[in-house]
């Protein structure tokens, strides 16, 4: 499922990209298509067929299109401050500039989103260790 005009039209509004000159409707979607959540019903926006090898990926078809907006906003406004990372506070000619400014108010608007974003959880599938396993944590040390 693709997302809709409007999300795309919220989306652009929550990281102050009136025009379509930088990110276009094709780049914002796929921003939020990025994020998708679980929906209101419960259905994850996707399964894995575990009888292929690799297991596939394959589109839950009951899924109603529901994705997280806060999450795109924040992925843009941090590409937004990785493109002024270089700009540098200067004076000249009596004039004082302060462009690491706007860096930091990107970044500070990313955060904000990132803390709107949906709460998201993973299920943890429970492993049998084997005898021959070294005890401890020694098998997550890669």
């Amino acid at each position: 499922m693709t997302a809709t005009a409007a999300q795309i039209e919220q989306v652009r509004r929550m990281v102050n990209e009136p025009s379509a000159v930088i990110y276009d409707d094709t780049a914002i979607q796929s921003y939020i298509e990025a994020h998708p959540l679980v929906d209101e019903r419960g259905q994850v926006p996707y399964t894995y067929d575990n009888w292929t090898t690799p297991p596939t990926r394959d589109d839950n078809e009951n899924w109603l299109a529901t994705y997280d907006l806060h999450a795109a906003a924040a992925d843009i406004w941090e590409e937004k401050a990785a493109a002024v990372v270089g700009k540098f506070d200067f004076s000249a000619d009596g004039a004082s500039f302060s462009q690491s400014q706007i860096y930091e108010q990107y970044m500070k608007q990313a955060r904000r989103h990132r803390a709107r974003c949906a709460i998201t959880t993973i299920t943890m599938v429970p492993w049998a260790r084997s005898i021959d396993d070294p005890p401890g944590d020694a098998d997550l040390s890669n």
